[in-house]
């Protein structure tokens, strides 16, 4: 019997300083005319907290194992490609994914009108579905407070027997 697993991903940034402007990605996709979040890659926390959340599932370490703050070689890189790679990981280690679900906390940008744009950028990185819902701390804590960004995910994972994995190699 094939019994799935699960992850948790947490990821949290804050908003970029006035003196040091960034752009905002988030969930995959640039918003344009939004305050950026600071962090050692763009610091799309959607993305982050799914990567997480698939290296949880797997017990394959984490974000900071695999892309961590001392590999410059991921300064600024997309949250889409570390996805990405996160997902090969995961399938390297001889898992499949069944899915992935985040949510992000934050005041803007508002999310509804481009919700399904970023769930097919994020799902066609990770190979699996992944959906994303947002909300709010109606003002309370540091994202009521609008100093930053926070997202919490969750995966499903399975083990790919090892004749398939041979097989598909």
């Amino acid at each position: 019997m094939i019994l799935p697993r699960t992850g948790i991903g947490v990821d949290v940034h804050a908003y970029a300083p006035d003196n040091d402007p960034q752009p905002l990605w988030l969930g995959g996709l640039f918003w344009k005319g939004e305050r950026g979040l600071s962090g050692h890659s763009d610091g799309d926390c959607v993305a982050h907290a799914a990567a997480d959340a698939l290296f949880s599932a797997c017990g394959i370490g984490d974000l900071g194992t695999h892309f961590g703050t001392d590999r410059p070689e991921f300064a600024g890189a997309s949250g889409v490609k570390l996805l990405g790679e996160a997902a090969r990981i995961v399938r390297a280690a001889g898992f499949e994914i069944g899915n992935v679900a985040v949510q992000f906390v934050a005041n803007r940008p508002k999310f509804g009108p481009r919700r399904e744009e970023s769930q097919r950028v994020l799902s066609a990185a990770a190979g699996a579905s992944v959906s994303v819902t947002a909300t709010t701390s109606d003002g309370l804590g540091f994202t009521g407070r609008g100093e930053g960004i926070s997202a919490v995910a969750t995966a499903l994972v399975y083990a790919v027997p090892a004749a398939t994995q041979s097989d598909s190699a």
